[in-house]
C-alpha cells in the first residue's frame, strides 16, 4: 500500500494536475493544508484525499510530519503541487515497492525551467520514496531532509535511484516563481535555519543555491566554498554544487577562481559535461580561446550524464555547439560559424539562439529570398507558434518584408497579442502598407499601455510625409501623455527637421539616442536617407562622435558605405583607442579596394586588442589581396616576363 503524502497552500491550479497524475498510482491521499485561502482544500476532496488543515510555522518539516502521522500505507510517495507524476508510474511505483531489502528510492526529477515559449527540461535526483517507519521523520524549516534519518536509525540501509520513476516539476518556471516569490521566501527560512545548525553542510548547499538565484553571487561562493571543503567525493550533491561554485565566481567577475573550481570538479568528477562548459565559457570571456575550444570539445565528448550530476540540456551537443559556432565568428570564420549553429539547431530545433544567429548570417535584409530558401531548408516551420517565432526573430533583423510573411501566416484568423500586433503594424509600415499599419495602430491606441508606442509609430508616418502639422499635433499629445524628457527631445528633433528652424544643436543622453537610432535604421530601410542625415545634422557634434560607430554601422548595413565612412572617420578622431571603430572602417576600406588603409586600420585594432583574433584573420585577407593586386599590375606592366606571368596564373589558380 503507498500512500501519498502532500503539503500545499493556494495550490488550487496546480493541484488538479497532480493528483490526476498519481491518482491511479496510490491507494490513499494524505493533504496537509498550511492556510489555503483559495479552493485548493475542495479540489484535494474531489479527488478523494485526507486533509488536515495546520497553521503554518515556517517549518516545511513540522508539515511533512503532520502529512506522515496520518498515512496508513507501507510505503510514502512525496510530490508537492507543482509536480506530477510521468505516464506510466503506478506499474513502476508497484515494482519499486515489491523489491526486498530497500528503504527508498531517489527518483529522477525534471524540473521545467524558463517561460512563454522558451522552456527546457533540466533532470535532477530527489528522495521521493521511502518505506513508512515511527522513527523516519523529516528534520529541517527548509530544504527538508529525510534520507540521512534512514540511515542513522538504520545503518547500511539499502537505497537506490530509481531512474525509471520520473516526477515532472513545474515550480521553476519564470511566472510561477514571480507569483511565489520563492526566491525571498526561502532565504528567510534558510538564514533561520543556519543560524541553528551552522555544520549542516547540505543545509549550506541550499543556502549557496537560494544566494546565487538571488544573484549574490560572491556570498554564494562562501557558502559553496566552506560547503563542499572536504566533503566525501561520493556525497550526491558535490557534482552540482562543483557547478554552481563556477558559475558563482564568474557572476562575481572572479575568473581565475572560476577556471580553479573548474580544474578541482573535473579531477573529481571527469565525466561531466557541464564543468567543461561552464569553464570553456568563462576562458570565452577572458579570451583565452584555445582553451575554451578545448573544454567545449571535451563538454561534447562526455559520455551519457549521470542522473544526480542533474546536466543541464545541451551540454553535450546544441549549448555547446552554439558556443563554438560564436568562438568561429570570433576568427571571422562565418561557414564554420554557420556548421555549429546548424549543428546546434539540428540537436534542438527549438534552441531559438542558434535559429537567430543563422538569420544573422543569413543577413535577411540584404536577400530575403535566398535568406527564406535556406530558412526552409534548415527549419519545419509547420505550427503557427513556430511561424510567429521566426517572424519576430525576422523582425528583429529588419527583414521587414519575409518577417510579416511569417507572422501573417502564424497569425492565421487569430487576434494576436498587442505585442505581436505592433510587430505586425511595424512591418506592414516598412513594407510601405500605410493604411493596414495605420488601423493596426489606431487598434493599439485603444489599450493604455500600447498607447504611446502605437502614437509615436503614427507620428513617425505623418513626418516621413512630411505633414509638418499632423506631427506638432501628435508631438503634443505624446508629451501629455507624459513621454520621458529624453524622448521628448527626440520627438522635437523630428519636429524641427521638418521646419528647418535654426536653433542649438541637441544633445542626447542614452535613452533618448536608443530611441533615436531606432527610429533611424527604420527611415534608412525605407530608403529615406537625407531624412535621416536631416534629423543627424540637428545633433550635436559631441553626440555624433560619441555615437559615431552606431551611425556607421546604420548606414553601412543599409547600403551607404561613404556615408559611414564620414561618421567612422569622425567618431576614430575623437576616440582613436576605439577598437571596434578602427575595425569597422578597415572593412570599408578593405571593401573599396585600399588594401594599404584597410592594412593601417587592422594593425592598430591588433594594437589595441592584442588577444582578439579578428585583426590577425582580416590582416591576413588583405595582405594576400594586396598580394594577388600586385602580382596583376605587375603581369600586366611586364607581359614579357615569364616568371611573373607564371607567378599571376599561379595565383588565379588558387
Amino acid at each position: 500500500m503507498i500512500s501519498l503524502c502532500m503539503i500545499v497552500r493556494n495550490e488550487e491550479k496546480n493541484l488538479p494536475r497532480c493528483l490526476a497524475s498519481a491518482a491511479a498510482a496510490v491507494d490513499e491521499i494524505i493533504v496537509v493544508d498550511t492556510g489555503s485561502t483559495d479552493d485548493t482544500v475542495k479540489v484535494a476532496r474531489r479527488f478523494g484525499a485526507k486533509v488536515k488543515k495546520i497553521r503554518w510555522t515556517d517549518d516545511f518539516s513540522a508539515a511533512r510530519n503532520a502529512s506522515l502521522e496520518l498515512a496508513k500505507g507501507d510505503w510514502i510517495l512525496l510530490l508537492d503541487a507543482d509536480e506530477e507524476l510521468a505516464a506510466g508510474s503506478a506499474e513502476v511505483l508497484s515494482r519499486l515497492v515489491s523489491a526486498p531489502g530497500v528503504e527508498g528510492y531517489f527518483v529522477k526529477l525534471v524540473s521545467y525551467i524558463g517561460q512563454g515559449d522558451w522552456v527546457e527540461a533540466c533532470p535532477d535526483v530527489a528522495f521521493r520514496l521511502f518505506r513508512r517507519r515511527p522513527e523516519y521523520r523529516f528534520h529541517g524549516a527548509v530544504h527538508e531532509q529525510i534520507a540521512d534519518v534512514i540511515q542513522k536509525n538504520r545503518p547500511g540501509a539499502k537505497t537506490e535511484l530509481a531512474e525509471d520513476l520520473v516526477v515532472l516539476h513545474y515550480g521553476y518556471l519564470d511566472e510561477q516563481l514571480t507569483e511565489k516569490d520563492k526566491k525571498a521566501r526561502n532565504l528567510a527560512l534558510l538564514e533561520k535555519e543556519m543560524a541553528a545548525h551552522p555544520d549542516d553542510r547540505l543545509l549550506r548547499y541550499h543556502y549557496g543555491v537560494e544566494l546565487f538565484r538571488a544573484e549574490r553571487y560572491g556570498e554564494a561562493a562562501a557558502q559553496f566554498t566552506e560547503a563542499g571543503t572536504g566533503l566525501d567525493p561520493g556525497t550526491i550533491f558535490l557534482p552540482k554544487l562543483m557547478r554552481y561554485l563556477i558559475l558563482a565566481y564568474q557572476g562575481d567577475h572572479q575568473p581565475e577562481k572560476a577556471m580553479e573550481a573548474a580544474r578541482l570538479g573535473v579531477e573529481l568528477f571527469p565525466d561531466y559535461a557541464d564543468l567543461y562548459h561552464y569553464a570553456g565559457m568563462v576562458a570565452y570571456d577572458h579570451q583565452a580561446y584555445g582553451q575554451a575550444y578545448d573544454l567545449f570539445q571535451r563538454a561534447l565528448a562526455t559520455p551519457e550524464q549521470k542522473a544526480h550530476y542533474a546536466s543541464f540540456p545541451g551540454m553535450r551537443g546544441f549549448r555547446t555547439l552554439y558556443q563554438l559556432g560564436r568562438m568561429a565568428e570570433r576568427f571571422c570564420n562565418l561557414e564554420g560559424a554557420m556548421r555549429y549553429y546548424l549543428a546546434s539547431l539540428r540537436d534542438n530545433p527549438s534552441f531559438t539562439p542558434a535559429l537567430d544567429s543563422i538569420t544573422r548570417l543569413l543577413e535577411p535584409h540584404r536577400d530575403p529570398v535566398y535568406a527564406k530558401e535556406c530558412l526552409d531548408k534548415t527549419c519545419v516551420f509547420m505550427t503557427p507558434q513556430a511561424k510567429l517565432a521566426m517572424g519576430q526573430i525576422l523582425f528583429r533583423h529588419h527583414a521587414y518584408g519575409l518577417a510579416l510573411e511569417f507572422l501573417e501566416q502564424g497569425l492565421g484568423k487569430q487576434t494576436p497579442a498587442p505585442e505581436v500586433m505592433l510587430c505586425k503594424a511595424i512591418c506592414l509600415f516598412q513594407v510601405k502598407r500605410f493604411p493596414e499599419a495605420l488601423k493596426l495602430l489606431a487598434r493599439l491606441k485603444a489599450q493604455p499601455r500600447m498607447y504611446s508606442v502605437a502614437l509615436l509609430n503614427e507620428t513617425l508616418y505623418f513626418w516621413l510625409q512630411g505633414n509638418r502639422r499632423q506631427v506638432r499635433v501628435l508631438v503634443q499629445e505624446l508629451q501629455a501623455a507624459g513621454v520621458t524628457p529624453e524622448n521628448g527631445l527626440v520627438l522635437g528633433l523630428l519636429e524641427r527637421s521638418l521646419t528647418r528652424r535654426k536653433g542649438p544643436k541637441v544633445v542626447l543622453g542614452e535613452e533618448g539616442l536608443k530611441l533615436l537610432l531606432d527610429l533611424l535604421q527604420r527611415v534608412l530601410a525605407l530608403g529615406e536617407t537625407a531624412r535621416a542625415q536631416g534629423v543627424l545634422d540637428l545633433l550635436h557634434s559631441d553626440v555624433l562622435k560619441r555615437q559615431g560607430l552606431a551611425i556607421g554601422r546604420l548606414f553601412r548595413t543599409w547600403g551607404h558605405s561613404e556615408l559611414a565612412r564620414q561618421y567612422l572617420e569622425f567618431r576614430l578622431a575623437k576616440y582613436p583607442q576605439c577598437a571596434d571603430t578602427a575595425f569597422a572602417l578597415a572593412e570599408i576600406k578593405e571593401e573599396a579596394g585600399e588594401y594599404l588603409a584597410a592594412a593601417d586600420l587592422y594593425r592598430e585594432t591588433l594594437a589595441l586588442e592584442p588577444k582578439e583574433p579578428r585583426g590577425y584573420v582580416r590582416l591576413i585577407g588583405v595582405y594576400d589581396k594586396l598580394r594577388r593586386e600586385i602580382l596583376r599590375q605587375a603581369a600586366e606592366r611586364y607581359p614579357e616576363s615569364e616568371v611573373l606571368q607564371t607567378l599571376f596564373r599561379e595565383v588565379q589558380d588558387e
